[in-house]
């Protein structure tokens, strides 16, 4: 490690919690997909900040926004009304479905969010089915509905939560009881490893709860504004949930979540029943409407299915060349290569060569680009990657002989 960084890293170990399994990697600039360390050496960021920027670093659309309203309002209370708030949630209902909004400030504070609103709603009824390898948040409401190693030293978690696993529908059926009152998951799974269920599955869920008197909640912070190639990844499915929790690419890399809710679910919600300081700032709401403004006006969706069509294709014939990749699966900007080997020591690998990819769930590399990335960023980003795990894979095999 260099001066520049090697400063930067003593002072994270003098002065920040040390929570966070760290690359040893100084960030100091980004722009689109591309990012610069201390001391300037250029990467391609095909993990643009665990998705959170999702239209690259320093979107032109959303450092307007922020400019010019923080030179008007930054910040009101709740208490009182404000136009951009207003125009975000009328947006967002426009692009996914007919209900109310609550704003945020991230994923997790989405996912208590809708916890309240399902237990309010039940009246009594408490219990939510949730699946295996799911992630939704680390406050202790959502660590409860996330997979259990993320639980470990901070039992007791809160009770009312039935696990089943990802895809089983006649496992969701066996776990009711009359306390359900909910289903929450990911439409695709992320952190759980790119994980993409039978349509059958999302839709069985939908006329199960329409039977059963139940809320489909879908967490979709991570699958949200545009990843997939639609707005939202239910709209894959043809499955429109009663309440969607988002965050991370919606506010373009400034903090902000929310919760879509349908105009009866989203009524129990009543004042003094819950609140949140910062939620629908000036601010927050102001990069709401660019992110949105910027996803139409630039036709990302369209340029997200185009250009993750070849990217795939060219995953597939890397698959087919390699002995280590098990699968490769996702939908649109959210891709997984499933390794038969620890993937690690592949990502360190790329990063050493200019490319910042994931590593989720032990083995399965995971990537999120940007939906604004050029066709040559991508194919240069697949060509490194590839390059990597070939020898990852024939250095194996030399290994054995």
């Amino acid at each position: 490690m260099k001066k520049a960084s090697e400063a930067v890293v003593k002072k994270y170990q003098r002065y920040v919690m040390d929570n966070y399994v760290r690359t040893p990697l100084v960030i100091t600039k980004g722009k689109g997909s591309r990012v610069w360390d201390a001391e300037g050496k250029q990467y391609l960021d095909l993990f643009p900040g665990w998705g959170v920027s999702g239209l690259g670093h320093g979107h032109r659309w959303v450092m307007r926004a922020l400019r010019g309203q923080s030179m008007r309002l930054a910040h009101v209370a709740n208490n009182y009304y404000h136009p951009t708030q207003a125009k975000a949630a009328e947006a967002l209902i426009k692009h996914s479905f007919e209900g109310k909004v609550f704003f945020c400030n991230s994923g997790a504070e989405a996912v208590e969010t809708a916890i309240k609103i399902a237990r309010k709603w039940g009246k009594g009824r408490h219990e939510i089915i949730v699946m295996d390898r799911a992630f939704h948040g680390r406050t202790m409401g959502a660590l409860s509905a996330t997979q259990a190693k993320y639980q470990e030293g901070f039992e007791p978690v809160v009770p009312g939560f039935v696990r089943v696993p990802f895809g089983d529908l006649a496992a969701v059926k066996a776990a009711l009881t009359p306390n359900t009152v909910a289903v929450l998951t990911e439409p695709i799974q992320g952190e759980g490893g790119i994980n993409v269920p039978e349509k059958s599955f999302l839709t069985g869920l939908r006329k199960l709860c329409d039977d059963k008197n139940l809320l489909l909640m879908f967490d979709e912070v991570q699958t949200g504004m545009g990843r997939t190639g639609e707005w939202f990844a239910f709209q894959h499915f043809g499955v429109t949930p009663d309440v969607m929790m988002l965050a991370k690419a919606l506010g373009g890399g400034f903090p902000v979540g929310a919760v879509v809710a349908g105009d009866k679910v989203a009524a129990v919600l009543t004042p003094g029943t819950h609140a949140t300081t910062f939620g629908g700032s000036g601010l927050a709401s102001a990069c709401v409407l660019a992110v949105i403004e910027a996803i139409e006006k630039e036709k990302l969706l369209a340029r997200v299915k185009l250009s993750s069509g070849r990217a795939f294709r060219r995953l597939e014939k890397l698959k087919a060349e390699s002995s280590i990749i098990r699968e490769v699966r996702g939908v649109g900007f959210m891709i997984g290569i499933d390794l038969s080997v620890d993937g690690r020591p592949i990502v360190e690998a790329a990063r050493q060569r200019g490319l910042l990819v994931n590593c989720t769930q032990g083995r399965v590399i995971r990537m999120l680009p940007a939906l604004t990335i050029t066709r040559v960023e991508l194919d240069r980003a697949i060509t490194i990657l590839s390059d990597v795990i070939k020898e990852h894979a024939e250095t194996r095999q030399s290994a054995k002989r």
